[in-house]
């Protein structure tokens, strides 16, 4: 029988996992105040795009030395620095706020910091994981983490909201309160084993997450089938136009529109959690992509609210299933030495496929038109999952998530 809580019988997950909850669920917490506050005090929508811009430029800019700093210095200590500097980012901006002095040129360079510590705290906090549980429990940590980070995204701007209703203060407090815990939590981790690389680092030593990808043709196969089929797929960007022009459900609606994806991909990792994919998980990977996009689809032709919802969560649920085998094959078929560049990378894939993916849906919708954006988008990324099953042969070879190819070679 599946135990379906194997993660937690390991005491420094168990923390882990308490701390990267707490972290999102911070980081949902400032970033829907900060771009509410924003607004209400400057009425320029430009700045809401400037606040997303800011943090997402550090990852990657930095993205060579936020990988090499996990596989180098530690990523217990990396991931609890950073978490102690977005707690600083937070604080900063609560006694900006309690001077009255929310200027926003101040906040953005507060958020810059904020975009910093987090694009330390991604490749850190992804690769630590596979060093506090057996290899027979990963593929369980993974679910429970990802879980973690979608109810995050669901009740995290909710409470945001909630909190900033009641005074700005509140909310901004709050995510100071939640960042200390987290950061506790990870140094009260016992230092865990981790492979570090000891050579001196060179050019090719840093780059070792780009050589590695492009030389493992199942890692990069997987990460670039996310990353072109969220990029053609995304539908975020557009779901205003549809809750007021094409649905006709206005901003409570709107609302149900953006909690249906994370609602299908809860339901989805529950079903994961109860039934293991133990095997063909490569070909699971593509088919969830393939009907990712034909969800996609649906969503955009349909013109009932009650279909698009269920198209939604849909869209969430496969979109789940891909990350879930995605974020496995990536962990296990990367060699610990060089995992914290790897994922560094990865995370640069995923938020250009998220921020770029948005661009496209919305330049293209003002030509082209919202309904065959999205249905267009969605076909294609239908036509990547078909394409990778060529292009890269050997990610539909993959059939069991805990046992990589033995030929695949370390690369520091």
């Amino acid at each position: 029988m599946t135990d379906r809580f194997a993660a937690f019988r390991h005491s420094s997950y168990s923390r882990y996992f308490l701390s990267r909850f707490l972290t999102s669920f911070a980081v949902q917490i400032v970033s829907v105040a900060v771009a509410w506050q924003m607004y209400d005090e400057t009425r320029n929508p430009a700045l809401l795009g400037w606040i997303g811009l800011v943090q997402f430029l550090p990852a990657l800019l930095l993205v060579v030395v936020t990988g090499n700093a996990a596989d180098r210095l530690g990523r217990r200590l990396v991931m609890g620095c950073a978490v102690m500097l977005m707690m600083s980012c937070a604080a900063a901006i609560l006694l900006l706020v309690l001077n009255g002095r929310f200027d926003p040129i101040l906040i953005l360079a507060v958020l810059t910091l904020l975009g910093t510590a987090r694009a330390f705290y991604g490749p850190a906090a992804t690769s630590l994981a596979v060093n506090l549980v057996p290899r027979e429990d990963f593929a369980n940590a993974v679910s429970w983490v990802t879980t973690s980070w979608q109810v995050a995204t669901i009740f995290g701007p909710v409470m945001g909201a909630i909190l900033y209703g009641l005074a700005p203060q509140a909310a901004y407090g709050t995510s100071v309160c939640l960042f200390v815990v987290a950061a506790l939590l990870i140094f009260s981790i016992p230092k865990p084993n981790q492979q570090v690389s000891r050579e001196p680092p060179t050019l090719a030593s840093i780059l070792g997450g780009f050589r590695y990808i492009w030389k493992s043709k199942v890692v990069l196969g997987a990460i670039s089938l996310d990353l072109f089929a969220v990029l053609l797929g995304g539908a975020v960007a557009l779901m205003p136009v549809y809750a007021r022009d094409i649905l006709h459900v206005g901003e409570l609606g709107l609302g149900l529109l953006r909690a249906a994806p994370g609602i299908g991909a809860v339901i989805a990792i529950v079903l994961i959690t109860s039934f293991p994919i133990r095997d063909h998980a490569g070909w699971i990977l593509l088919v969830a992509v393939a009907l990712f996009g034909l969800a996609t689809a649906v969503f955009g032709a349909s013109t009932l609210a009650w279909v698009s919802i269920i198209a939604l969560m849909c869209v969430g649920g496969f979109d789940m299933i891909s990350v879930y085998v995605r974020e496995i094959i990536l962990q296990l078929w990367t060699p610990d030495e060089v995992r914290g560049r790897v994922n560094a990378v990865n995370s640069i894939f995923v938020g250009a496929s998220n921020e770029l993916g948005e661009t496209r849906a919305g330049f293209m919708a003002a030509f082209a038109g919202p309904v065959f954006t999205v249905v267009a988008g969605g076909f294609a990324a239908v036509g990547v999952a078909a394409a990778s099953v060529f292009i890269f042969p050997g990610l539909r070879r993959i059939r069991h998530l805990n046992a990589p190819d033995p030929q695949e070679k370390t690369i520091t």
